[in-house]
C-alpha cells in the first residue's frame, strides 16, 4: 500500500500547528518562580513548599509548572490521582509525588513502581492497602472537621491499629483546613478548631511512640491567613498561580502574580447595520453600525459558555470589549466597533494584561457563578501553551 506524501513527509520532518495558532494559554515562569519565593517567605524555619499541581496543574500544564519549580529547588508535589503521579514522573519530576485523593488498592504496584506516596483515606482504605501485600509509602489523612477523607483526628485506637499495619510505610500525617481562606470570625475560630484537634493527635501519636513523619495542615488559604506553622509541608495550590480562588484580594496583598494569560485569534471581522442580528437564536442584535470579531475560541475550550451573557468581555490592542450575543462551541464573539483597525490574526486577550488593561481569573470565574480554580482548570486539551 503506498503511504501518502504528507504522511511520508511528516515521517520525515516533522510538522506540527503553532501552539499560538488559534487559542493558547501563555505561562509566565517568572511569576511562577516569584510566587513560590512570596510563598516560602511566610513559612516557619524549615518548612517547605509541596506544589499542588492536580488538574494539570490548575490548567497550568503540571509538567511544565513541576520542571520549573524543581529547578528553583521544589521536591514535593501534590496530585489529585494515580494518573497523574505518574505523568509526572514520567515527566522527569522527583522526590515526593504525593496523591491526595483515594488509589484502588489493586493498584498498589504501581504506586511501588513509579515511587509514589498514598493518602490513606480512612481505615478501611488503610487495610485494603495493607493487605496489597506490597510495602507502600504512604501519608494519613486525618479529619479535623471537613468531614471529607481522613481518619477521625480523635480515634486513636483507629491510628493505632494503622500503625501496626506491617506494610504501611507511614511517612507523614496530614489534614485540610476548610475556611482559612475566610475572614469572617465564626471561619477563623473554626479553623482554630481544626488546628487544635490537629496538634492533639499528632502529639498523641508522638506521645506515644508513633512517629507522625512530615506534618502538613496550611494549604494556599492557610499559608496567607494563618501564622506560620511548625510543619514540614505546607501545600500550596491555587496561590502558586498568582489567583485567589473567589477574590483576587488575598493574592493581590501577599505581591502574588497571574501565572496564566488566555488568548485567542480574531477569525474575521463582520460588519452589521442597525437592527441586523448575529449569532445562535440571534441573541445579539446591532442598535448601530457595528463590527464583531469572531475570535477562534468557545465553550469547548473550556470558557464558561453563559460568560458572554453575563457581561464578559475581552481586551484587543489594548481596549476592552464586551462579548456579544451566544458564546459557540468554538468560537465567540465580540464587539470591536470602537476599537480600530481590528482585522483577522489580531490577538484577544480573555484572560490577562493587553496594555494598561488586565482581565483577572477571579472577575471572569465571579461573572460565571464558580471559582477561579474551576474556571482554569477546565481549560480545555485543545488549548495551546506557550511558555514565557
Amino acid at each position: 500500500m503506498r503511504i501518502p506524501a504528507a504522511l511520508a513527509l511528516d515521517a520525515l520532518r516533522p510538522l506540527r500547528p503553532s501552539p499560538a495558532a488559534r487559542a493558547w494559554k501563555e505561562l509566565d515562569l517568572d511569576a511562577l518562580r516569584h510566587n513560590a519565593q512570596v510563598l516560602s517567605s511566610r513559612l516557619a524555619p524549615g518548612c517547605k513548599l509541596m506544589a499542588v499541581v492536580k488538574a494539570d496543574g490548575y490548567g497550568h500544564g503540571a509538567a511544565a509548572v513541576a520542571r520549573c519549580l524543581q529547578k528553583s529547588g521544589v521536591h514535593a508535589f501534590a496530585v489529585a490521582c494515580l494518573s497523574e503521579g505518574i505523568a509526572l514522573r514520567r515527566a522527569g519530576i522527583r522526590g515526593l509525588i504525593l496523591i491526595l485523593g483515594y488509589t484502588p488498592p489493586e493498584e498498589a504496584p504501581l504506586l511501588r513502581r513509579w515511587r509514589l506516596t498514598q493518602t490513606v483515606a480512612d481505615e478501611n482504605h488503610g487495610a485494603a492497602l495493607n493487605a496489597a501485600g506490597i510495602p507502600l509509602r504512604v501519608h494519613l489523612a486525618l479529619d479535623t472537621g471537613m468531614r471529607r477523607l481522613g481518619v477521625p483526628a480523635e480515634d486513636t485506637a483507629a491510628l493505632a491499629r494503622l500503625y501496626g499495619m506491617k506494610r504501611l510505610r507511614i511517612g507523614g500525617v496530614f489534614s485540610h483546613l476548610c475556611v482559612s481562606d475566610s475572614p469572617e470570625q465564626p471561619a477563623q475560630d473554626y479553623t482554630q478548631g481544626q488546628l487544635a484537634r490537629f496538634t492533639r493527635a499528632v502529639d498523641w501519636l508522638r506521645d506515644n511512640g508513633y512517629d507522625p513523619g512530615a506534618i502538613h495542615i496550611q494549604a494556599s488559604g492557610g499559608i496567607l491567613r494563618l501564622p506560620p506553622q511548625p510543619c514540614a509541608y505546607a501545600r500550596a495550590g491555587i496561590a502558586l498561580y498568582g489567583v485567589g480562588s473567589e477574590g483576587a484580594a488575598d493574592a493581590l496583598e501577599a505581591g502574588l502574580r497571574p501565572v496564566l494569560s488566555l488568548r485567542a485569534r480574531v477569525a474575521c471581522v463582520r460588519r452589521l447595520r442597525p437592527g441586523e442580528a448575529a449569532g445562535y437564536g440571534l441573541a445579539f442584535r446591532a442598535e448601530r453600525d457595528t463590527l464583531l470579531a469572531v475570535l477562534s475560541i468557545g465553550y469547548a475550550d473550556g470558557v464558561p459558555r453563559e460568560l458572554a451573557q453575563n457581561g464578559g468581555r475581552v481586551l484587543l490592542r489594548g481596549q476592552s470589549c464586551p462579548m456579544a450575543g451566544r458564546m459557540c462551541m468554538d468560537q465567540l464573539l465580540a464587539d470591536v466597533t470602537d476599537v480600530p483597525g481590528v482585522r483577522a490574526g489580531d490577538i484577544a486577550t480573555l484572560i490577562g494584561r493587553d496594555g494598561a488593561l488586565a482581565i483577572r481569573a477571579e472577575e471572569t470565574a465571579r461573572r460565571c457563578g464558580t471559582i477561579s480554580n474551576e474556571l482554569l482548570s477546565r481549560l480545555g486539551p485543545r488549548v495551546g501553551q506557550v511558555v514565557r
